[in-house]
């Protein structure tokens, strides 16, 4: 049965990749006419795989025939709604018109996983504007053969991470949407690999830096995020998760790397810090290295753990060193996470931090701690000259992790779905 779904599954992505190589995907949104070689999208079209785009089901939107930017019709809502096409493996130019001629609009988009795109799109009645961002799409076979061991929450939850279509949450308190286009794009990627601190979370009140990282980067780099809820980096290697990776690095591309969260309690002869972790972190390292892409190692964001003094105690032991070690032994590149949120924690203090993190959880995030530790990452991306810095987005001025953006100024909406369910690992 395994055998005969992935046999499917390639015979329909191959027909849509032939399809999307021929030209891009352009999407009228709103009834009335459309432009030529467009397609009208209008309220009743539900996304099916036959058809090959629409509304995910439960879209509460109305639709209008007129006010659109070309004279066409447009499609609005007060709530949340989602919109997805289908597309093969690999990177997407998603360029979105947003207004209309006759109200107001304010407009958050996430992509996939709650991937933050665009934060607060503004138009003014009549007035519109237009925003372009880069979707990484991803499924679960290997080229070559295989396919990563997806945990049972990768088949249910988080399956919009592996699925066979780009799938686009419009947010905020007036979404309006003119017209969608979807090109396959040949980019730059940044790949990255870790624990539940930086995966794609799929259901609020969680959030990892990881999808909150795209949200600092313009349209010339896709970000492919392969970390994983619960992972270590044996794990990693025994889900092929790395084999994934390493199946589509490009020479130039690059990996970041943060695990330890769960490396940490893994027990036996040999297992430690500075044995078993090192020498499998250097092999992760070397094995990117070897398809031409730059790595950059990544020390483990902190616990909520202070001490009396309010002073954050290191939960992880000797593995931030490892870190350290190995990247300057393989010479790499290194972002101290570790550093930067400790700073950050005390900063906020023991009881101010937990405004960062899901209520009563002292390792994962909320989508304001998330994008507090993204920022981290960015800084650490231009305090090394990464080359990828030159992708970043103009409007986010230097972030100092002792100086925290004012949360009462944080905006990113939350997204429908929600969940009690803590995620793997701590």
């Amino acid at each position: 049965m395994k055998t005969t779904f992935s046999f499917l599954y390639i015979i329909f992505l191959a027909s849509v990749t032939v399809s999307l190589a021929q030209s891009p995907l352009k999407l009228d949104l709103g009834a009335g006419k459309h432009g030529a070689g467009r397609t009208r999208v209008q309220a009743t079209d539900v996304y099916s795989k036959e058809k090959g785009y629409g509304f995910e089901p439960g879209a509460d939107i109305v639709c209008s025939a007129r006010g659109g930017k070309a004279g066409s019709g447009y499609c609005a809502s007060n709530k949340p709604f989602y919109f997805s096409a289908a597309v093969p493996e690999g990177n997407y130019k998603v360029t979105i018109n947003f207004g209309s001629k006759t109200d107001a609009s304010m407009t958050t988009v996430k992509a996939e996983l709650r991937r933050l795109m665009l934060e607060k799109v503004e138009t003014q009645k009549g007035k519109f504007a237009t925003e372009s961002f880069i979707v990484n799409v991803r499924t679960p076979l290997i080229a070559g053969g295989g396919e990563v061991k997806l945990k049972d929450r990768e088949r249910t939850t988080e399956w919009l991470a592996w699925d066979e279509k780009l799938t686009l949450e419009f947010n905020n308190s007036h979404p309006i949407i003119d017209s969608i286009d979807i090109e396959r794009v040949d980019v730059p990627t940044i790949f990255l690999l870790g624990d539940s601190t930086v995966c794609d979370q799929p259901l609020e009140p969680y959030a990892s830096w990881g999808q909150m990282l795209t949200r600092f980067f313009g349209g010339g780099v896709a970000i492919a995020n392969h970390a994983e809820s619960g992972e270590s980096l044996r794990s990693s290697l025994g889900a092929k998760r790395l084999e994934k990776v390493l199946s589509l690095i490009k020479p130039g591309d690059y990996l970041l790397i943060q695990y330890a969260h769960n490396d940490e309690k893994e027990r036996g002869e040999g297992i430690g810090a500075f044995t078993s972790f090192k020498t499998d972190l250097k092999y992760f390292v070397e094995s990117a290295q070897k398809k031409g892409a730059n790595v950059v190692l990544i020390t483990p964001v902190q616990r909520r753990t202070f001490d009396a003094n309010g002073k954050i105690t290191n939960s992880h032991g000797d593995y931030p060193e490892a870190v350290r070690q190995a990247a300057k032994e393989e010479n790499v590149h290194l972002i101290d996470l570790n550093a930067m949120s400790k700073d950050l924690y005390e900063t906020l203090g023991k009881d101010g931090s937990g405004i960062l993190f899901k209520q009563g959880d002292g390792t994962h995030h909320d989508n304001y701690g998330a994008y507090e530790l993204a920022k981290c990452i960015v800084e650490g991306i231009k305090a090394n000259k990464l080359p990828i810095a030159k992708f970043l987005v103009k409007d986010v001025p230097t972030f100092d992790p002792t100086h925290p953006d004012p949360s009462a100024k944080f905006g990113v909406p939350a997204s429908p779905m929600a969940t009690d369910q803590k995620p793997l690992g701590n």
